[in-house]
């Protein structure tokens, strides 16, 4: 029996159980979740980036999405703040439009 030990998606469970599986989960606590959910956003990541055509990049980013919004409601961030705080930060530091990239410094 493969063992998983991470955070699902709420109807995983149902699917594997209409595919005949039968799994074995239990519900977080929320210190659990929050940190669970950290997790999954860098197994995403890590996801996106082993991502070789586009399509599996925009599937991985949509996942990337889906934690971030549960990120977001467990932790009470305002999308907005965010949102803002990007903005600050773009405007203070700039993007990443002119794929510069930093070797070293003297």
């Amino acid at each position: 029996m493969p063992k998983y030990r991470k955070l699902v998606r709420d109807r995983i469970p149902e699917i594997i159980k209409e595919n005949g599986g039968v799994p074995q989960t239990r519900i977080l606590t929320k210190k659990e979740f929050k940190e669970e959910l950290l997790k999954k956003l860098v197994e995403e990541a890590k996801e996106a980036y082993k991502s070789k055509e586009k399509d599996g990049l925009i599937s991985e980013l949509a996942d990337i999405q889906e934690v971030l919004l549960s990120v977001y409601e467990i932790y009470s961030i305002n999308y907005n703040d965010v949102t803002k705080t990007a903005r600050k930060k773009r405007k203070e530091r700039g993007a990443f439009n002119k794929r510069v990239y930093l070797e070293s410094v003297k």
